[in-house]
């Protein structure tokens, strides 16, 4: 009998036939790319003063609004069309041809081909960045072709077949998402779920005087401390230690590992970057390596993090080998804690969910906007299944999907608030976050049944003052507010067709 977690395979399609003409240029190095991003200049480049490549979009964001795939959306002749434009343009032009490793995990490891005229040569060393070179001689399983300068934006994909092409933009997350969306959709055929998620591994003593290990994972949209939390050191002294694996797409196989998907480097918001508050990801930004997207340069080099001249989305295309809290491995063995971070008003610093109601967490997806999505709504609530916006095919099957995982695997999870409680009446900072973590981790938070809130709370937290952020002290009409986000949170449940009754049900 087959499994009934998977969804059909891939239809038996072809991909592409390899571009390949004397003006293509094949895997060149970092070295190269580098040298053609400066020969071929758009006028945006600029010199930073770390020796690093700074450049500035037409495009600073993903074009969502401008995205259609073929298995969630009427593609007809015009949408086809577009994927055939954009692979003449390449076989007509000057173009680096890269084929990248996506993830390395046995029975989950792509390659993909990417496409780019020379003169954006910038992007491609984007990618260079972040993916791993594929072996010599190994067929793709993705195609993405971008055409930066084509008179219209259009993002067009066959998930099935695994082709992309990207019309009209210049940003880089548009690559690079191209391959994680269909890496995602391979994951969920095959069992699996692909989840808009961080990973790290966090050691601790043991009451035996020994050291164990803790697997945590948080599913979070960008910019809500998703990508600080995976790699922040939670203050651990050795020989204990906290390892960041991943920190942007990773997949939840039903053995329990955590495979992740960037095997080179991380692709970074810069906006508020500093050394004091982020040392590691601010050594990699100005390290000479990095390429940083939209981010202001004045005419002399000189880097500010702190403007949002071009964007509040700046991006930096940094190593992994320049964080000392990355890990050789991006495969996490086994997930023990699953950290829903969330910006909504009304939630706790943090709540311990059953696996129903962390499914139902999975589907609400609460955050805000932020300047990755889409710039003009940042800071307006939102909602988002699995604080994922690449999910191909039903989304409710996703829920699903998620706590059929979750409960075989035994995983605790929680909401993870690293927001505010009320109008900015108590803001919760980076230490009262990673000081829960660390603790949950150690398992030293005591819990309890709150009637006010109806959530399982921390009753107490080594270090912190747990008191200080009761949600009813600093909510004004707290019950009524709570009253209205529940029937409000039923509601968005009930419309997802393919979702689990006892899902709808387990409103938090």
């Amino acid at each position: 009998m087959s499994d009934p977690r998977l969804i059909p395979p891939a239809p038996k399609t072809t991909l592409p036939d390899p571009i390949e003409a004397d003006s293509v240029i094949y895997n060149p190095s970092p070295d190269r790319l580098l040298a053609l991003s400066r020969e071929f200049e758009t006028g945006t480049e600029t010199e930073t003063e770390f020796g690093s490549l700074a450049h500035v979009t037409e495009q600073r964001s993903r074009c969502a609004d401008r995205t259609k795939n073929a298995v969630d959306d009427a593609f007809d002749a015009t949408d086809h069309a577009h994927i055939e434009t954009a692979l003449q343009c390449a076989r007509e032009r000057k173009t680096i041809c890269l084929d990248r490793r996506i993830a390395r995990h046995p029975d989950h490891s792509y390659v993909g081909r990417y496409y780019v005229p020379t003169r954006y040569a910038r992007i491609a060393l984007t990618m260079t960045n972040l993916f791993e070179p594929a072996e010599r001689g190994v067929d793709p399983d993705f195609v993405t072709v971008q055409i930066p300068d084509h008179d219209e934006i259009a993002i067009r994909v066959l998930p099935d077949t695994g082709v992309t092409a990207v019309l009209g933009s210049d940003y880089s997350g548009e690559a690079k998402k191209s391959f994680l969306r269909l890496f995602m959709r391979r994951v969920k055929e095959r069992g699996g779920l692909g989840i808009h998620a961080g990973s790290k591994r966090v050691t601790l003593h043991t009451d035996e005087d020994g050291l164990e290990d803790v697997g945590q994972v948080f599913l979070g949209l960008s910019a809500t401390g998703k990508s600080t939390l995976t790699a922040h050191g939670l203050w651990l002294e050795e020989p204990e230690s906290a390892t960041m694996l991943q920190d942007d797409i990773c997949a939840l196989l039903p053995d329990g590992t955590v495979a992740g998907s960037e095997g080179n480097g991380l692709y970074v918001k810069t906006i508020g970057l500093s050394a004091d508050e982020q040392p590691e990801t601010y050594a990699a930004a100005t390290h000479e390596s990095a390429v940083l997207e939209n981010v202001a340069v004045t005419g002399d080099g000189t880097v500010d993090f702190d403007s949002d001249e071009h964007t509040a989305n700046g991006r930096a295309a940094i190593l992994r080998e320049h964080l000392t809290s990355a890990d050789n491995g991006i495969d996490l063995d086994t997930v023990d804690q699953v950290f829903f971070i969330t910006r909504n008003p009304v939630m706790p610093p943090v709540a311990k969910l059953s696996t129903t109601e962390a499914a139902a967490a999975f589907m609400l997806g609460e955050s805000v906007q932020t300047s990755a999505g889409d710039p003009e709504s940042a800071g307006e609530s939102i909602r988002v299944v699995g604080t994922n916006p690449f999910i191909t095919g039903p989304e409710g099957a996703e829920g699903n999907r998620f706590r059929e995982l979750i409960s075989d695997l035994d995983a605790d999870c929680f909401v993870l608030n690293t927001g505010y409680l009320g109008e900015r009446a108590k803001d919760i900072g980076v230490e009262e976050s990673v000081t829960l973590l660390r603790e949950i981790a150690r398992g030293t938070v005591e819990w309890t049944d709150s009637e006010e809130t109806g959530l399982t709370v921390p009753r107490s937290v080594p270090g912190m003052d747990i008191d200080e952020f009761a949600v009813p002290d600093h909510v004004e009409n707290y019950e009524t507010k709570l009253r209205e986000l529940r029937a409000d949170r039923a509601e968005y449940l009930s419309e997802f067709e393919e979702l689990d009754e006892s899902i709808e049900d387990a409103v938090y």
